[in-house]
């Protein structure tokens, strides 16, 4: 899908062209958009850290290493941009301890299978921000606890309560999702 720009859309950008910029932000936008979603809160939070990750490429380009994936650099850049866009809500996290923090098993194991991506995304961006950022850094990036707690200025055991607290609030309103939907169909 998005694949690795041109050579000459870096050389451009290290030598700060406009052409350049213009033509990376229309090739990695659906990309960032995406990433971008799943942290933040509605669509408008969404493009605004979008576009403050591709004023950081754009002013720090020079930092990028060639010899590494251009994507994952990018991604790194979105998912700080991010974090630090949420930072004053993040201090409002949950110390729970891990005992509260007890899984629920999903008994409405194919309610996923009727959603669409985008009601996904709404779901996601419907939980707290330390909720939202901890799920998609644990579940979707694949960080440990261990980075997440040092990421986010947090303990471990409070990146694992607030995955399982994320968890539990993405289980109940998809319960209530399956609901609503089963209510219309009875109808």
């Amino acid at each position: 899908m998005n694949k690795e720009p041109d050579k000459r859309i870096i050389r451009g950008l290290l030598k700060n062209e406009g052409k350049s910029q213009e033509l990376l932000y229309k090739q990695f936008y659906s990309y960032g958009m995406s990433v971008c979603l799943r942290y933040t809160a509605n669509r408008n939070d969404a493009v605004e850290v979008l576009n403050d990750s591709f004023m950081k490429v754009f002013t720090k380009i020079q930092q990028y290493d060639e010899q590494y994936a251009f994507k994952a650099w990018f991604r790194r850049i979105l998912i700080n941009t991010a974090i630090n866009h949420n930072r004053s809500q993040l201090n409002n996290h949950h110390d729970l301890s891990l005992d509260e923090a007890a899984e629920i098993s999903d008994k409405q194991g194919n309610i996923i299978n009727e959603l669409s991506y985008d009601e996904l995304i709404n779901l996601v961006q419907s939980l707290s921000p330390m909720y939202r950022t901890v799920f998609n850094l644990y579940v979707i990036e694949g960080y440990s606890h261990l980075e997440i707690s040092e990421l986010l200025g947090i303990s471990e055991g409070a990146s694992k309560s607030n995955l399982s607290r994320a968890r539990m609030n993405l289980r109940e309103l998809l319960k209530r999702d399956h609901e609503k939907r089963l209510a219309r169909y009875e109808r």
